[in-house]
């Protein structure tokens, strides 16, 4: 079945354009068949991070939009198939702008080298730029720090699958809920994908790490999982401090 009847020659021309290999089969995969799943992502193509396959095509400029279709298992899974494809949807997109290293420099000198999401001190070749608000419901802000935020690699891959299946992403877009998302801002929030949840992610580091041997060895004792033991302790010390 032919795909491209509804697109424009301009359209067609940039997708055309693309030649990085990734961005480059998504977008064949959906002029072939319309859309592409996160299944056929990972087993077709072998991409085992689907959004960073499809940011990798917004990032060219073309517009894409995440839907729900059902999997060989029969759940309900993400998919992507083209979004505005006129001239005024996507020559608005293609003019994103990069995310210097000047940039990355101005945020280390304001936020120190560290992920925002994690807390860890790494080199800063290791950490990446990334939207505080993501592009597709934020558009290109003012190459300001605070629009931006440091991530390592496992933080970002871990923020794109949650606001890629966000329901704000895939069909509400709006940008105050993205301004209280854990996300979006760690340091102060309401909620992580529109979920009631909390989290704090915790890292032991050099002689830090005898004190998780510790705890760890506790946990196996009373037969405990980690996550649990250590909301126990915070719990007892929280009465401990109210009683005193």
């Amino acid at each position: 079945m032919d795909h491209t009847q509804q697109l424009s020659d301009e359209f067609l021309a940039l997708c055309k354009s693309v030649t990085a290999k990734r961005p480059k089969a998504v977008i064949d995969h959906i002029l072939q068949h319309g859309f592409v799943s996160t299944e056929e992502l990972k087993e077709k193509y072998g991409y085992n991070h689907p959004p960073r396959a499809a940011r990798d095509v917004r990032e060219h400029g073309i517009p894409l939009i995440t839907f729900r279709v059902i999997g060989s298992d029969g759940r309900k899974i993400a998919a992507y198939k083209f979004g505005n494809s006129d001239k005024t949807g996507f020559t608005k997109l293609s003019g994103r702008t990069g995310l210097s290293k000047s940039l990355k420099e101005r945020l280390i000198q304001k936020y120190g080298s560290k992920c925002f999401i994690y807390l860890e001190e790494i080199e800063q070749r290791e950490l990446q730029i990334d939207h505080r608000i993501p592009y597709e419901i934020g558009g290109e802000p003012q190459a300001e720090p605070e629009n931006f935020m440091l991530l390592s690699g496992s933080a970002n891959r871990a923020k794109s699958w949650s606001c890629e299946h966000c329901e704000n992403r895939i069909t509400i877009r709006d940008k105050s809920i993205c301004l209280s998302c854990y996300w979006a801002y760690p340091e102060n929030y309401n909620h992580i994908a529109m979920k009631q949840t909390r989290r704090i992610d915790l890292l032991w580091q050099g002689q830090e790490i005898i004190t998780y041997e510790k705890l760890k060895a506790h946990t196996i004792q009373f037969e405990k999982q980690l996550p649990d033991f250590v909301k126990e302790i915070f719990e007892k010390e929280l009465k401990q401090m109210k009683n005193r």
